[in-house]
């Protein structure tokens, strides 16, 4: 443990006051381990990203002079009830084992850190304390997360044996963005669980990932090049997997960074509309080519569509404050299928199965200029609104409850 003492700072009338910052104190022991981790080094790991890295032994948590946040040895909790914790007042968290109701975490002042403790220990009930106020993490209105784009209960977990795997499922569940397409929606999460409690214990990083992904990135672009149409879907397919798995991986193992969000997203900008140059190459070099006319309307569209729609995005995000894709329950239904690089990569795959690539581009120049004009009356909607109300509000950030 790190004995240093908490640091006291000189008031205006000259009285000294204690450092503010919360230490952190882990109450009992921990016998799980979630993706190559003890539950207690994750714990410790998640609050040093909030800057609290002093962690006391619960005999010096009372003499630590500022707040004491307690937490189970064996508790997962979620991103932002971690936030909570840090920046709330005093509380008692309550989670769960899956089974039943337990109190997981408090946030205290150091005079109340042993009765905290007891009631996280089993040894007291929290009603027993009236000093001390439960919250559920329902409770905390801390349901709407911006940054993934989705409305979700965070989660306080007690992990057990029985439950870990359950556990881990529901972590990695958790790190998906509630905006997204249907491919990494609906048919990456299960493999991409089993791949990332695979090689998380392993000690691969997020950016190891990445760059294997960025190899197939090439790949599928030569493949396309050359018109091998199957081995260049099945390279680009991989890419795609692996760009679920990188991010997961970052979040559940608390391992993300700037370079490795710049590296992740800045592969995800670039590669795909090299991939649609060269895919309309190789048709043009192939049985099926297209005229000269169609194949340069068809390439504008698609580069072009692409280019503007992302373009569109970042209008939204710098005006209205809020990403286009949440303002509205139909405006996340449609990112589901919006034509970018899952959804057309879908439609590029159907055309090699009826063994028509050139309709595949077709169809996604198609698809690109709908989705265009649809995001244009989208963007459109969203400035009368914002002239009419002054702000965007995204329904993902309101109650259930409220209309």
């Amino acid at each position: 443990m790190n004995e240093q003492t908490a640091i006291s700072i000189e008031s205006p009338d000259s009285q000294p006051v204690q450092d503010a910052t919360p230490v952190l104190c882990l109450v009992g022991t921990d016998d799980c381990r979630l993706w190559g981790m003890t539950c207690a080094q994750r714990l410790i790991r998640a609050f040093a990203r909030h800057g609290i890295d002093r962690v006391v032994d619960i005999s010096e948590a009372p003499s630590a002079g500022g707040p004491v946040i307690l937490i189970r040895a064996d508790a997962a909790l979620d991103a932002p009830l971690v936030s909570a914790l840090c920046d709330s007042t005093e509380f008692v968290l309550l989670g769960t084992d899956l089974t039943s109701e337990m109190p997981v975490a408090a946030r205290t002042s150091a005079t109340l850190a042993g009765s905290a403790a007891k009631v996280l220990s089993g040894a007291e009930d929290v009603a027993d304390h009236h000093e001390l106020t439960a919250s559920r993490p329902e409770d905390l209105q801390a349901s709407y997360w911006k940054s993934l784009r989705k409305r979700e209960t965070p989660y306080a977990l007690v992990v057990t044996a029985q439950n870990q795997k359950a556990v881990e499922w529901r972590m990695f569940m958790g790190t998906y963005k509630g905006a997204t397409d249907f491919i990494t929606k609906h048919v990456w999460p299960l493999p991409a669980f089993i791949l990332t409690r695979l090689i998380a214990p392993l000690g691969v990083t997020p950016n190891m990932v990445t760059a294997v992904g960025a190899v197939f990135v090439v790949a599928a672009y030569l493949f396309f090049l050359n018109g091998d149409w199957v081995a260049g879907l099945l390279a680009g397919w991989l890419m795609t997997f692996l760009d679920t798995v990188d991010g997961k991986l970052a979040r559940v193992t608390l391992t993300s960074s700037k370079w490795g969000d710049i590296f992740d997203h800045g592969i995800d900008l670039v590669h795909p509309p090299f991939w649609y140059t060269a895919w309309a190459i190789a048709i043009m070099a192939g049985p099926h080519p297209l005229s000269s006319t169609v194949f340069w309307w068809i390439l504008t569209i698609i580069l072009g569509g692409y280019l503007v729609q992302r373009i569109m995005e970042g209008i939204s995000i710098k005006y209205f404050g809020l990403e286009i894709h949440v303002w509205r329950q139909i405006d996340t239904v449609f990112r589901q299928i919006t034509a970018r690089r899952n959804p057309n990569l879908a439609i590029m795959s159907i055309a090699v199965i009826i063994s028509r690539p050139d309709w595949g581009l077709i169809a996604v120049a198609a698809w690109t200029f709908i989705c265009l004009v649809l995001h244009g009356l989208q963007l459109l909607q969203a400035r009368s609104a914002f002239r009419r109300n002054g702000n965007l509000q995204s329904w993902l950030s309101r109650s259930p409850t409220k209309p």
